[in-house]
C-alpha cells in the first residue's frame, strides 16, 4: 500500500482535453446521413420478403391452407418449449380450414408439463414465431 493521493490516477485537464481532441479526430464520419434516402434496390428487397405486410396476429388469424411457410413453429413463453410442425402434416392431421391459432394451442396443449389443476394457469402460453 502506497500513500499516494488518489489524484496521480486521474488525468489533468490539458490531458482531458487532449484525449477528447484526439477521440473526435478518429471518429469517422457515417457512411450515410439520416437524411439520405435508402436506394431503391433495399426497398425492394424488404417489399418481396414474404414477412412484409404481415404482423404476427395476421399470421396467427389465417387458415393452414393459406400459409405459404413450409415450417410452422410455436414456442411456449411460460415452459419455453418449442413445436414445429411442417404445414402439410398440419394440414393432413387438422385439415385445411383449420386455423393456424387453434392448431397451435392444441400441439402446446397435447405435451403441456405445467398442470396445476386451476383453469387460468393450467396449459402453455402460445407465442407465435416466425421461423
Amino acid at each position: 500500500m502506497t500513500d499516494r493521493p488518489a489524484s496521480w490516477r486521474m488525468p489533468t485537464p490539458k490531458q482531458m482535453d487532449k484525449l477528447a481532441a484526439e477521440a473526435d479526430r478518429r471518429r469517422a464520419p457515417s457512411a450515410a446521413a439520416p437524411d439520405v434516402p435508402l436506394p431503391a434496390e433495399y426497398w425492394d428487397s424488404v417489399l418481396k420478403d414474404l414477412r412484409a405486410g404481415t404482423t404476427a396476429t395476421e399470421i396467427r388469424q389465417r387458415r393452414l391452407s393459406d400459409i405459404p411457410r413450409h415450417v410452422l413453429r410455436v414456442t411456449c413463453r411460460r415452459c419455453e418449449r418449442i413445436v414445429e410442425i411442417q404445414t402439410t402434416d398440419a394440414v393432413r392431421l387438422y385439415g385445411r380450414n383449420a386455423v393456424w391459432k387453434d392448431v397451435a394451442q392444441r400441439l402446446l396443449d397435447n405435451t403441456c408439463q405445467q398442470r396445476t389443476g386451476r383453469h387460468e394457469e393450467d396449459g402453455c402460453w402460445p407465442a407465435f414465431e416466425t421461423p
